[in-house]
């Protein structure tokens, strides 16, 4: 991807621009699994996280502990019928709290005002649906931040994460030419293998992140060696999982923006 100057930038929502810690989908799961008898760690909830939220259903139900549960339930495997009456409860859920976990993060609207000053295309992809993100994107809007696109699984017939097609349908309405030009951030590892797939560089983001699993203020209670422990596990995560690099927060974007400006001419 030598050679090519960055001129895109494509978030994701939630854990990495907005919902620190990515926890309006973590209750929802939650909240949607106890009605049929199962309560997910939140380990199991996260572990999928990133992904169109159906998908993420059924990635949970084929989980050993959940199936095994399930069938000891209901004396039978999962169906789709199963998923879809889970993913209703979920949306119910999720409905009722998106407003409220759609602040922007710290640094997010400075550095899409600094990405614009550059001349930089903002893009967006999550695995919330059209419906659940005009909730957010309105929201967000009202508080300072708008990317120039935002695209949804149901703009790519339902080929959510880690599929790359959200990506390629960003470069097409931001009218970018090459992979090369554009960077891929989010806070999950679905996200790290969406921007791999697509042939973009990838950016892992910790603080606030799904991966970190922490609220704003559970966070700021650490130690700084807690601190230190914590991001080197979750950039540990995102680099064995193929990320090309991995930031603290949103505001170092910039700096791996000239990284990779700089690489390519040499």
């Amino acid at each position: 991807m030598r050679g090519h100057k960055i001129e895109a930038v494509i978030f994701d929502w939630a854990g990495t621009t907005v919902d620190y810690g990515c926890f309006a989908p973590v209750k929802a799961f939650n909240e949607a699994f106890k009605k049929f008898g199962i309560a997910p760690t939140v380990n199991e909830i996260r572990e999928p996280m990133g992904m169109l939220k159906i998908d993420h259903i059924r990635t949970m139900l084929n989980m050993e502990r959940i199936s095994k549960l399930w069938k000891e339930i209901y004396g039978k495997v999962f169906t789709e019928d199963d998923v879809y009456n889970i993913y209703a409860e979920f949306e119910n859920s999720l409905f009722e709290s998106l407003a409220a976990f759609a602040k922007p993060k710290k640094g997010v609207c400075e550095t899409a005002e600094q990405l614009r000053k550059r001349g930089i295309k903002i893009g967006s992809t999550t695995g919330y649906t059209d419906e659940m993100m005009r909730i957010v994107a309105s929201e967000t809007e009202k508080n300072g931040y708008a990317p120039d696109v935002c695209i949804t699984p149901d703009m790519t017939e339902g080929f959510g994460r880690p599929y790359p097609y959200m990506i390629f349908e960003n470069m097409k309405r931001l009218e970018i030419m090459s992979t090369g030009s554009v960077i891929k951030v989010g806070d999950t590892v679905s996200d790290i293998k969406e921007g791999k797939n697509a042939g973009v560089w990838t950016v892992g983001i910790i603080e606030g992140s799904s991966e970190s699993g922490l609220t704003e203020e559970e966070f700021n209670s650490l130690s700084e060696s807690e601190k230190k422990q914590l991001a080197e596990k979750v950039e540990n995560k995102f680099s064995d999982n193929g990320a090309d690099f991995v930031i603290s927060d949103i505001s170092e974007i910039c700096n791996v923006i000239d990284k990779i400006n700089l690489s390519g001419n040499n």
